[in-house]
């Protein structure tokens, strides 16, 4: 796992921004086309605007598959996921070759079976992911399923995360905020080519070290990046403030 600080949230996104840039244009020149993956929430903000603000991507040549969603939530509702990536990236680019948004209105099981099916005849170049304030890698949560093949599944969001949610105003009580959700499998994520995990705020401190420096554990889910082949961790100067010494060294 490499990892890279910068002083602020705004400079980390243009970092990471263009680092996901660099790979999917690659993807393209080499294999014709580029699947990609994407998060959301606030932590995702700046590196989706930069992104969408990079110069050369054919992005009709781009499929994108979704990290996680709320079940039961509507798309109108201001903590969709799916309304996010329509209003911050979907609807900023020319129209994608695909974008496999999860429903989280439909069947949840028929929902996972049809992702899955989906992604599994696809080779993800690069996915942009983030770490919960409890460590949790998309919407795995701890005690995280390290072991399922299943590309999507239906976790129970925990306490922590769902007080997250609320915290970043996504819900005006913690009643509001949905108690499942369909998530991108652990090994499903592990399975990209590349990973560029953006971690802005100082509110990601303690989840951040113990991503890097604490071992492998379901406990701290975002620990199973360091077991990636190239994955890189984005930070600004806040969510860096725990790590030791010799780790941003």
């Amino acid at each position: 796992m490499n990892v890279s600080i910068s002083e602020n949230a705004r400079e980390l996104g243009k970092v990471a921004g263009a680092a996901a840039s660099a790979i999917i244009w690659q993807a393209i020149e080499e294999n014709g086309n580029a699947n990609i993956i994407l998060a959301t929430g606030t932590s995702q903000f700046e590196t989706i605007h930069q992104l969408i603000s990079e110069e050369g991507i054919d992005w009709s040549r781009v499929v994108m598959f979704h990290l996680d969603e709320y079940i039961g939530l509507p798309i109108t509702h201001p903590a969709s996921f799916r309304k996010y990536l329509q209003e911050r990236f979907i609807s900023k680019v020319p129209a994608l070759n695909a974008a496999y948004l999860i429903n989280g209105e439909a069947d949840p099981k028929e929902e996972c079976e049809r992702l899955g099916r989906l992604i599994s005849r696809s080779t993800i170049d690069v996915a942009l992911v983030g770490i919960g304030e409890n460590g949790h890698l998309a919407f795995n949560d701890p005690p995280a399923n390290f072991e399922t093949e299943q590309p999507y599944l239906i976790v129970e969001l925990d306490e922590a995360c769902r007080k997250q949610q609320l915290g970043e105003g996504w819900f005006t009580s913690i009643d509001e905020v949905p108690r499942q959700a369909i998530s991108m499998s652990v090994k499903q994520i592990l399975k990209s080519k590349h990973i560029i995990c953006s971690v802005p705020d100082k509110r990601k401190a303690m989840a951040v070290k113990n991503t890097v420096e604490q071992g492998v554990s379901n406990l701290y889910p975002a620990s199973i990046l360091q077991q990636h082949a190239d994955c890189t961790l984005y930070l600004d100067k806040g969510s860096a403030a725990q790590l030791s010494a010799n780790t941003v060294s």
